[in-house]
């Protein structure tokens, strides 16, 4: 692969000494690793393997991470921003010699202003974390990934984080009012603002999220919150196949409710966490998860409406959650899908593609066939209430044919999520992975464009290089 100068570069035994020396004079000593057994927890994400990074240095402040950079400017030693490695495409997985900048220890909640409803953090704050800092002030952080037990706000900010309430509240982009961002040759900028309103200048702010730390690292966030509605409920709508669940969604949409949230599990997804949710899902249905919020007369009058309406539309049952216990086993559920997965072969082909919604009957028909034909189990599930579904294709590696059928699929589920008018990436970013599928979605113009705008932010090609672009 053809990368342009100065990184990726080598880095000499010597040379790494000398790094890692001043490394220790900026973060100390002990905030330096680089022991082999230390490293390898660095060589990829929760998905992507790649290669153990060099040293590992954990800032806890801004000033440590612009020395960091600075230094890594000066030797041109390619730098990787990391936060929790939640991340599922590669976005933090070392190719080559890099360093890998940990922040997971810049983890404070600075501020939350409850008159002008702003949160100032820094980005390591795991985003549950702050969910529940603001809601004891009866505040709400909208942004929910399901990997919100650990996963960081600034990386949700750097991959622009999704999560299961996007469908009412938009994906993190919509929260985030400005950002601190230490750039490649050490300076910190301020991008964005507090007001509600601002059109000074160039979207800075929204060039920076969802840059998957190419353009600059992100060392602040000033996020929107909003007061925590009052009541909430839980619908839970069985359905005899996927396709009529996924005909249920777009109904919903055209009415006059808008759920906080509603998550799709097909029947093999429901299987996998048979042992969380027992009896209170029946086997071998689709589901929609649904959660509604407002005023209890709202939530109430909602209920009832979208109960109706549900049934209308081909749901063989609605149940509403008897509790708040009850709720939250179904939810728990949910977010253990991804992991629970793995119990049904060891491996999977998992992507996030977005379709239309109108087009989400066809994504799932698409999908059972290319299953069919590669003869592969499969599972979704997902945000489908805004067209954002996580296909799974699973194999078992140890079997050489099923691994090489799943490997020949997975670009045939990119190519119908695009044929469907959608694309290749809902929320969780390129990275490593999806970057040779790019040019499917954007063509030479857009890639150029981007290319260059990633030279005038990073000439050395120092932060994160060779991620996103084929």
């Amino acid at each position: 692969m053809k990368r342009w100068p100065i990184c990726w570069q080598s880095i000499s035994e010597n040379e790494l000494k000398k790094i890692t020396h001043e490394l220790r004079a900026i973060v100390g000593r002990e905030s330096v690793l680089d022991d082999p057994g230390d490293l390898t927890a660095y060589d990829g994400d929760a998905k992507v393997r790649g290669v153990a990074p060099l040293a590992v240095a954990l800032a806890t402040t801004t000033e440590q991470v612009q020395a960091i950079v600075r230094l890594c400017a000066r030797t041109r030693t390619a730098l990787i921003p990391r936060g929790a490695g939640t991340g599922v495409v590669g976005g933090a997985t070392p190719e080559a010699d890099a360093i890998v900048l940990d922040l997971s220890r810049m983890n404070k909640i600075l501020s939350i202003d409850a008159t002008e409803l702003l949160a100032e953090v820094e980005p390591g704050v795991i985003t549950g974390d702050l969910q529940q800092a603001v809601e004891k002030k009866g505040l709400l952080y909208p942004p929910d990934p399901a990997s919100h037990a650990t996963s960081t706000v600034g990386g949700n900010a750097a991959t622009n984080a999704g999560g299961l309430r996007a469908v009412k509240y938009g994906v993190t982009s919509d929260w985030i009012r400005a950002l601190d961002v230490v750039l490649a040759d050490g300076q910190l900028i301020h991008t964005g603002a507090r007001t509600r309103k601002s059109v000074v200048g160039y979207d800075l702010t929204g060039l920076f999220i969802g840059s998957e730390g190419t353009l600059g690292v992100i060392t602040g966030l000033t996020l929107r919150l909003i007061p925590k509605p009052p009541a909430k409920a839980t619908l839970l709508a069985l359905f005899k196949t996927l396709p009529s669940a996924g005909e249920a969604v777009q109904a919903v949409l055209r009415g006059a409710v808008t759920p906080a949230a509603m998550e799709l599990m097909d029947a093999t997804a429901l299987a996998a966490v048979r042992e969380k949710i027992g009896d209170l899902i029946p086997p071998d249905v689709s589901t929609l998860l649904i959660d509604l919020d407002g005023t209890p007369e709202q939530v109430q009058h909602d209920g009832k409406q979208l109960s109706d309406l549900l049934k209308q539309t081909g749901a063989v049952d609605v149940h509403r959650a008897d509790s708040d216990d009850e709720a939250k086993t179904l939810w728990s559920a949910r977010r253990a899908l991804s992991p629970a997965l793995y119990e049904v072969r060891s491996h999977k082909v998992a992507e996030d593609v977005t379709v239309p919604v109108t087009r989400i009957v066809d994504l799932f028909t698409g999908v059972a066939d290319i299953a069919e034909r590669f003869a592969l189990p499969h599972a979704c599930y997902g945000h489908a209430g805004d067209g954002n579904v996580h296909v799974n294709l699973l194999y078992d590696p140890q079997n050489e044919d099923e691994t090489n059928r799943a490997r020949q699929a997975r670009p045939e589920i990119f190519r119908l999520a695009l044929d469907l008018g959608g694309t290749i990436s809902g929320e969780h970013g390129i990275g490593i992975s999806k970057r040779e599928f790019m040019s499917w979605e954007q063509g030479p113009t857009l890639l150029d464009l981007q290319r260059r705008l990633k030279r005038v932010f990073d000439p050395l090609n120092i932060l994160n290089p060779g991620k996103v672009f084929p």
